[in-house]
């Protein structure tokens, strides 16, 4: 397939050959604008969103009146790194493009500015959930992961794994039928080089590989991991591994992720194909020497030749939908719990959220099978609704 960005068009980036037969993106010298962003931009009081190191407004071009993003972080050696990778891989496809960068003083702190393309189509699922009746299918879904797989073959082709691949950082560029999928939020990625393997647990639960919950490294295959887990979620509106406890990492499903112990169940899972669930299969090995790569993923054929997947209905629109009243509640506890919460090496602190008057989390104790003692059985596929975005208890590491 062609890919919906033209990389010619992004000025700081020059085009070299690639050994994996796509248009690979080496980008020029990394340079900061030292003029005052509010010359060039206007910025509004609008927050689009908040991202694991800084918050994002609206803006728009005074020569030219687009709307763009702006990210904004204080200067440190974590905030350059996010920059730097980000850059790097700005003109690849399926990516969110940086359009400018900017070194400003505000408050008396060095800032950097992020000056990005505007994704008006908001978050993953809640496009879907947007969708009402129309139904959501099989084939679709495949065409999504074949998009979010892309951005990865490249970053991954470029030796950076991205650490954070969820429902939360992949955005569609407007509300319109055409619209374009994009990841986005290069606050934790790293190079993937002998000299740097990754070896810091930053995570969000549910979206996390089993190496990364214990001491051993990880690298590019824990975005292997990610992408299992959302194609998971695309395949039915709830995760798997789902915990009733109302914590975001309980042991019961700790185990269950470092074992690999989740299930298909029905109805849900009933229509869809044989080759789906074999792939998410290869996608959540807990070995991740045995975790499918993503050369291996983009020539499955589920994803390269997603146009003869099944158009079978899924219920995932309905299993979104029927949270929707819960959506915001939800959204609002994931934001401040990846504000307050970190990660570090040596510790995890979790939020308990038993005594939390969250009402999704209310809606699942209350179900049948909820009281389920935590550990018990082998699989916490069927939780219910919500999607990845029912996810409450998220964390950040703010590790340098």
């Amino acid at each position: 397939h062609t890919y919906p960005v033209k990389f010619q068009a992004v000025s700081q980036l020059s085009v070299i050959g690639s050994p994996i037969g796509r248009c690979t993106i080496g980008p020029s010298k990394l340079e900061f604008k030292r003029n005052a962003v509010t010359e060039d931009y206007k910025i509004t009081t609008q927050v689009l969103g908040l991202g694991i190191s800084g918050k994002v407004m609206e803006c728009y071009c005074k020569k030219t009146g687009e709307k763009c993003a702006l990210k904004i972080l204080y200067d440190c050696p974590k905030a350059r790194r996010e920059v730097e990778l980000h850059w790097r891989v700005s003109g690849g496809p399926y990516i969110v493009h940086i359009l400018s960068l900017y070194e400003n003083m505000h408050q008396g702190k060095k800032c950097l500015l992020i000056i990005m393309e505007c994704m008006e189509g908001g978050e993953l699922f809640s496009h879907i959930q947007a969708r009402g009746d129309q139904a959501f299918t099989e084939r679709e879904a495949a065409e999504i992961m074949r998009d979010i797989g892309t951005a990865i073959e490249y970053l991954h082709h470029m030796d950076i794994a991205h650490r954070d691949v969820k429902p939360e950082n992949l955005l569609y560029t407007t509300k319109e039928t055409n619209c374009v999928l994009k990841l986005t939020d290069f606050g934790f990625a790293k190079e993937t080089t002998l000299h740097n393997s990754l070896q810091t647990p930053c995570y969000t639960p549910y979206y996390v590989a089993p190496e990364v919950l214990g001491p051993e490294k990880y690298d590019k295959s824990c975005d292997m991991w990610s992408l299992g887990v959302i194609m998971y979620i695309l395949l039915c509106g709830f995760p798997p591994f789902y915990s009733n406890t109302g914590q975001a990492i309980s042991p019961g499903m700790k185990q269950r992720i470092r074992m690999g112990q989740y299930k298909f169940p029905n109805p849900e899972w009933a229509e869809v194909s044989e080759e789906a669930k074999q792939l998410i299969n290869q996608l959540l090995k807990t070995d991740p020497n045995e975790r499918m790569t993503i050369g291996h993923f983009m020539n499955h054929p589920w994803i390269n030749q997603s146009m003869v997947v099944p158009p079978t209905p899924l219920h995932t629109s309905r299993v979104l939908t029927e949270d929707r009243e819960l959506w915001d509640d939800v959204k609002e506890e994931m934001t401040s719990a990846l504000a307050t919460m970190r990660v570090d090496y040596d510790q995890v602190k979790i939020k308990d959220l038993d005594t939390s008057n969250n009402p999704l989390l209310n809606k699942r104790r209350n179900r049948p099978g909820a009281g389920q003692a935590e550990g018990e059985g082998g699989g916490g596929g069927g939780g219910g609704g919500g999607g990845g975005e029912g996810v409450v208890g998220a964390m950040v590491c703010n590790s340098q």
